[in-house]
């Protein structure tokens, strides 16, 4: 029991960080040989766990190569742009000056129905109100509608816009003081408990969320009290 328990476990984390060094991508937005590898190790990590007869280096081995192989791919890639080319492929339009690539649709087996879908998800009613929409190598469409199809900014419309957001970052997260960002900041403990103060807290413990934007501007929840 404590054998299947130690080699689940190994193998879970082994397979999370080779996911994490493979970058931040959703599972839409994985290249075909990310997804290649992401349902390859999935396969690996299987068969050490259920046959407790294989031994566990005959399931880490190759999933450590194929961790390998992978990040030599992605060095290959940021190196090279016909090798990128090759691997990755390269962004279809399907749409050019509001007009249908045919062919182009043809090779990439995208059909009419599957545009037009896309083209709604998007808020646009038609293909006559874009143009240009790229089918990128994720197989996400990103659609440039015509100038008199996009909403007006506030530059077109003459308002003078107020200030920019700003990102804000978090200091206390549940109840817990994040001293590194309070350290970025250029922020100490004693500015920290006359903001706190401010706020009616007497701890940090007390605040469920606490940050600070690039402004100095302060947002804190307090930390609701559990029913009894």
């Amino acid at each position: 029991m404590m054998t299947a328990f130690a080699r689940t476990v190994i193998l879970y984390f082994l397979i999370m960080i080779g996911l994490r060094l493979m970058g931040k991508r959703q599972i839409g937005e994985l290249e075909p040989g990310e997804l290649v590898l992401t349902m390859m190790i999935s396969d690996l990590a299987t068969v050490p766990m259920q046959d407790f007869g294989i031994p566990l280096l005959a399931g880490v081995i190759p999933i450590l190569t194929l961790l390998a192989l992978s990040m030599l791919l992605s060095q290959l890639s940021l190196t090279s742009l016909r090798f990128r080319r090759l691997a990755c492929g390269a962004p279809s339009v399907l749409i050019r000056e509001g007009v249908l690539q045919q062919e182009t649709m043809r090779k990439n087996r995208y059909t009419l129905d599957e545009l037009l879908e896309e083209l709604r998800g998007q808020g646009i009613a038609g293909i006559g109100d874009v143009k240009y929409a790229v089918l990128e190598n994720s197989g996400h469409l990103s659609v440039l509608p015509w100038a008199r199809r996009q909403p007006p900014s506030a530059e077109d419309l003459g308002v003078t816009a107020g200030e920019e957001a700003t990102l804000p970052v978090i200091l206390v997260n549940d109840g817990r003081l994040l001293r590194r960002n309070l350290r970025a900041q250029g922020l100490d403990e004693t500015w920290l408990r006359e903001a706190l103060r401010r706020e009616g807290l007497a701890s940090h413990r007390e605040a469920f969320l606490l940050t600070v934007d690039e402004r100095g501007a302060v947002t804190c929840v307090k930390k609701e009290r559990p029913f009894s």
